[in-house]
């Protein structure tokens, strides 16, 4: 079986855990405790999450594809119906990278600058394979962020973005959300 089962999932000892999650037994998992994910979301093989303080949310119907990777001492979290491509990056906290002082965890923090600030990726946001998210921005409903793309500054909702820095392109339908409501339609039995 690659993913755990639901005991198995409960023993890891996560904050809060929805229903029909599904985690790669090859994912590497951080401080639990600090991890909340929600109703029928899925994490694939060779990601890393790893929370600090602040925590990471996971919404319902999240999926974090191959090799991504959330981590960062600040809150990171992940809207309802929202999806990381293969490989994206995203993070909550980075080095002081002016030369002022030193980096990486393995110095003592007295003597490196790391700054923490949240990142939310809202609903219905898609981020395309590679991209890299970094603290303190806020991608709002439905905005997309096309492949190997750098996101440095929020983004609007229903927006369209590509590049490095992530610049807009365009506009998005908001078909999904009708798509949401049939959807959580059928799951209280008054649907399709």
């Amino acid at each position: 079986m690659s993913f755990y089962s639901q005991d198995e999932l409960v023993e890891l000892g996560f904050r809060r855990l929805g229903r029909g999650v599904r985690l790669s037994r090859r994912a590497s998992i951080y401080n639990a405790a600090n991890i909340e994910i929600g109703d029928f979301s899925r994490i694939d093989d060779f990601c890393v999450i790893s929370a600090g303080e602040g925590g990471i949310l996971i919404g319902r119907y999240v999926h974090v594809a191959v090799y991504c990777s959330l981590i960062g001492n600040g809150k990171i979290e992940l809207g309802d119906y929202s999806g990381l491509s293969s490989r994206v990056s995203v993070y909550s906290s980075n080095d002081d990278y002016s030369g002022e002082f030193m980096t990486n965890p393995t110095v003592p923090s007295s003597f490196t600058h790391v700054a923490h600030a949240a990142v939310k990726i809202d609903r219905h946001v898609i981020i395309g394979a590679g991209s890299v998210v970094l603290p303190g921005v806020t991608l709002h409903e439905g905005a997309g962020v096309g492949a190997l793309s750098l996101v440095k500054q929020d983004c609007q909702s229903f927006v369209m973005y590509f590049g490095s820095p992530a610049k807009r392109v365009g506009e998005r339908s908001r078909k999904m959300l009708d798509m949401e409501k049939r959807l959580l339609a059928c799951e209280q039995g008054n649907g399709e």
